[in-house]
């Protein structure tokens, strides 16, 4: 099969790789790449129902802050992660990205997101007669709720793979944090009346078969190399 081929493909074949075996990507391909995977991936996550939760009990705007800034951090450390793996030799690599990927698509399939759990939030104070919490009150529990949740997350796994295997932490990080970004928005803007009419199923499904694609790529070269 000839470079040509791979020309533009988000998967990384012969022609996309540098003397080292590095992916060589195009910029726009592997920040659509990113989004489209860590969205999809991030939609049957438990911080979604947490953040949709946190929407519904307290005012938007501050919960969306609280929950930005959590997935901030989380992004950073991933991209951190991602980076440190990638000077591992390229055909260790290959089977560690591998690994991630497919083990990312089993946890996606056997996980379901629970309608109740240690990290909800309590009800808001403002319905029980107190005085409702403040601006940064709301932040700080918005950010402490989806910071304490996301450790070891699959997008967390997912977002530091793709630094490690592509080579450009700026890109994947922001493709990443836009993607957090838009479904936290999502959930807590829009909250449970749109996002309730996509089976979660559907969307469990879609997630780890674009793992698994993958994860199964990744495979090959690695057995290939």
């Amino acid at each position: 099969m000839s470079p040509a081929h791979w020309r533009g493909s988000p998967f990384p074949g012969p022609g996309n790789l540098d003397r080292e075996g590095r992916c060589q990507v195009p910029g726009a391909t592997l920040l659509a790449t990113v989004f489209a995977v860590i969205f999809v991936v991030e939609l049957p996550d438990k911080s979604l129902l947490a953040s949709l939760l946190l929407g519904v009990r307290y005012r938007p705007w501050p919960v969306w802050l609280g929950v930005a800034a959590a997935f901030a951090v989380h992004v950073g450390l991933a991209v951190t992660a991602g980076s440190l793996l990638a000077a591992a030799p390229h055909r260790i690599l290959r089977f560690v990205t591998a690994a991630l990927f497919l083990g990312g698509a089993f946890w996606i399939l056997r996980s379901r997101p629970r309608s109740g759990g240690e990290n909800e939030p309590g009800p808001d104070a403002a319905r029980l007669g107190a005085a409702p919490l403040s601006v940064i009150r709301v932040c700080a529990t918005s950010f402490a709720v989806v910071f304490v949740g996301e450790w070891g997350d699959i997008t967390q796994l997912t977002t530091a793979n793709f630094a490690a295997r592509y080579q450009d932490p700026l890109a994947v990080g922001a493709a990443a944090l836009v993607a957090l970004w838009a479904v936290s928005g999502l959930a807590v803007f829009v909250g449970p009346k749109v996002l309730q009419r996509v089976p979660e199923r559907w969307v469990r499904v879609c997630g780890a078969l674009a793992l698994t694609g993958f994860g199964l790529y990744a495979l090959g070269q690695a057995l290939m190399s």
